[in-house]
């Protein structure tokens, strides 16, 4: 039996296009990846027969968001206003479940620039005291508590039999913006890395409880990234009890973060009487990987989820190091769904989906996704079509 496949959707790639469920599903693909809450982004749709680009101006809901669900939470979601309807998603999911499609829905978490502006103070800080607003800290207690509610209420749609969380851990410096101009300076990784440490209150009494000096430690992630400012490479490295410290509290809250958000949709589920409710995570092996697939522990993750989606575009090399950690803690049933980028303008390879997805299969994948069907031209569709007839 082929691998199980599916592909990534916004509602706009379906909502007004009859054509669009019929032939997602003429793919080959079983299930869409359905985005139910999502962050800011412009988009083309080459097929639309009402527009060829899409501006989401803000992170938004693609639902009506339920009130008294919200009542007294200090932080919460924006409604969209670009798509005609108050329930998008509700409507590209029925018609893509008509067609014979899986939905699961696609919620992202940590990653919300409008918050980020209503709420800095719920904010990274990095060690110079600038605010990333793209970035809810995920160590806040009110961060985690709109995670929560956010991750119950957008995954476990009516019509949704699963949900993948992307942004389930900490974002950082790394942030596809507007005009950037980041790249000035030679940071490297670890000078990027440094830079996406979070100094807001709670993390500096974190890095306290884990035995280093707060205010010490600002000033040396300063004094490491000052090399940068100047031209010149960032040398040297914190100490082995900040280092410590620093890994001991993210690792923490990371973990903290996830778990209660994956608790909080199966408890979801179970209320709306689906307990075999599918919960898995956007996610990487490195601890210290952030943004849409932020770093967690494989053994740890796989403890409490269904599995994980791995990025596996770059070739060979990403494969090998993203999936092997995974599968050495995978159950019967543990989903390793391996993630290969489909639109060749945007770097992707639909030609060699074939080969690709064999390399991941060797490697412990027991899914593909595709990304993202509703971007993608004909020619590249026609190329997986072709290559998801061709899988054994």
């Amino acid at each position: 039996m082929p691998m199980r496949t599916a592909a990534f959707l916004y509602p706009w790639d379906v909502t007004g296009d009859p054509a669009a469920p019929e032939l997602i599903a003429g793919l080959g693909v079983q299930q869409v990846t359905l985005a139910a809450a999502y962050h800011a982004t412009r988009a083309l749709t080459p097929r639309h027969p009402g527009h060829r680009i899409v501006t989401a101006r803000h992170s938004a809901v693609y639902y009506p968001a339920d009130p008294a669900h919200w009542a007294g939470s200090a932080l919460r979601p924006a409604a969209q206003t670009w798509l005609p309807g108050d329930d998008p998603y509700g409507e590209a999911a029925g018609a893509l479940t008509a067609a014979g499609l899986d939905v699961h829905s696609w919620v992202i978490l940590a990653h919300n620039s409008r918050l980020g502006r209503e709420h800095p103070d719920s904010t990274v800080r990095n060690a110079h005291g600038d605010h990333y607003p793209w970035a809810p800290c995920v160590a806040r207690p009110e961060v985690r508590a709109y995670a929560v509610r956010l991750a119950a209420e957008a995954a476990v749609r009516p019509g949704t039999t699963g949900t993948e969380l992307e942004s389930c851990g900490w974002y950082g410096l790394e942030h596809p913006h507007a005009h950037d101009k980041i790249a000035g300076a030679p940071l490297g990784e670890y000078g990027r890395w440094l830079m996406s440490l979070c100094f807001c209150a709670v993390c500096e009494r974190g890095y306290a409880e884990h035995g280093a000096d707060p205010r010490g430690l600002r000033a040396r992630v300063r004094e490491l990234l000052a090399p940068a400012w100047e031209g010149r490479a960032v040398e040297g490295e914190l100490s082995g009890v900040d280092a410590a410290a620093v890994a001991g509290w993210r690792d923490a809250a990371a973990d903290t973060f996830q778990r209660e958000t994956v608790a909080a949709v199966r408890e979801r589920a179970r209320e709306r009487g689906l307990p075999h409710f599918r919960v898995l995570l956007h996610a990487h092996p490195a601890p210290r990987a952030l943004g849409a697939n932020a770093g967690v522990g494989p053994k740890a993750v796989l403890d409490h989820a269904d599995g994980v989606v791995l990025p596996c575009t770059g070739g060979e090399q990403d494969r090998t190091a993203v999936l092997p950690p995974f599968a050495a803690h995978r159950r019967a049933d543990t989903v390793l769904a391996a993630n290969f980028q489909v639109v060749a303008g945007m770097g992707g390879s639909p030609g060699t989906l074939v080969d690709d997805a064999a390399h991941a299969a060797s490697l412990g994948a027991t899914e593909l996704r595709l990304y993202h069907a509703g971007l993608a031209t004909a020619d590249d569709l026609a190329l997986v079509r072709h290559a998801l007839a061709r899988l054994p």
